[in-house]
């Protein structure tokens, strides 16, 4: 039965409210104790005396460096990493705000080092851990054969990345007709800094205003994804649409009108009620 959610803030995201989302699930699943919390690795480590924080630190780093992705064609078996990638990834750790630049990692890879870090009485199914992060997160797709950057890996912990919502859900395909004209012609950074207000209320930009309220969304799925292991739905008038284009993310989190389709309401509804019985 589920008692407990946390809720772990990314620092570097200036625009995301982790209090307004607490607020967002306690209003979601009342009786349920929600906490906000402070970044996941800091969170955890903090409460361990200096040598333990010191060799999970060196640890996590390991696994963070391990989970990079090389190439996203490839699925192969992670290297060693050497010593400097994990000095690297144990200073961004650590960094209280620090900005991820462009690498992607594996998901699962992450959520699974994660997992080990957080402490046993927290670990049952009774909770749910959803971590933000700025950190591009991919999963592998056997269709295609490569790594694909996503919003969201369900699991345990879930993860949530607020660069993946930039990066992830693809833009209008006249954004992208436009940035190649406007490489091939050479323009300067000005030219795509244009481009970008252009297209600013068809899609989402790093450090949005509109953060807070689309992840509102996602945090749902991660809620659905725990209690029914489904965390989708085909209405793109609801806030458990799979999203893949920028314009679908924001039509399902920005629309006006209910938050949920009728059928998923009803759930909710469902699951309110057995939480409310089992307690």
């Amino acid at each position: 039965m589920l008692t407990n959610i946390y809720l772990y803030h990314e620092p570097a995201a200036g625009t995301l409210d982790i209090s307004a989302l607490a607020a967002c699930v306690e209003s979601l699943l009342p009786g349920v104790a929600v906490e906000a919390r402070t970044a996941f690795a800091a969170w955890h480590l903090s409460s361990l005396p200096p040598a333990q924080q010191e060799q999970k630190l060196t640890r996590l780093a390991e696994q963070f460096a391990r989970a990079k992705i090389m190439n996203i064609s490839r699925r192969e078996a992670p290297p060693t990493p050497l010593p400097g990638e994990v000095s690297y990834e144990s200073r961004r750790l650590s960094a209280s705000g620090r900005h991820a630049f462009g690498l992607l990692y594996d998901g699962f890879e992450v959520m699974h080092a994660f997992a080990e870090v957080m402490p046993r009485e927290e670990r049952g199914l009774d909770s749910l851990h959803v971590v933000f992060t700025n950190q591009l997160l991919g999963t592998w797709e056997d269709d295609d054969r490569r790594y694909h950057a996503r919003v969201a890996v369900f699991g345990y912990p879930c993860l949530l990345s607020t660069s993946g919502l930039v990066e992830a859900p693809a833009r209008p395909r006249e954004y992208y007709i436009l940035k190649q004209g406007y490489r091939s012609l050479r323009m300067d950074d000005a030219a795509v800094l244009d481009l970008e207000t252009r297209f600013k209320d068809r899609s989402l930009a790093h450090d949005d205003e509109r953060l807070t309220e689309v992840m509102k969304g996602y945090v749902m799925q991660a809620v659905f994804y725990h209690l029914t292991g489904n965390p989708f739905c085909e209405s793109r008038d609801c806030r458990l649409y799979n999203a893949h284009w920028q314009e679908e993310v924001i039509q399902a989190q920005l629309k006006s009108g209910p938050e949920l389709c009728p059928p998923h309401e009803e759930e909710l509804q469902r699951l309110r009620q057995s939480l409310t019985i089992r307690a």
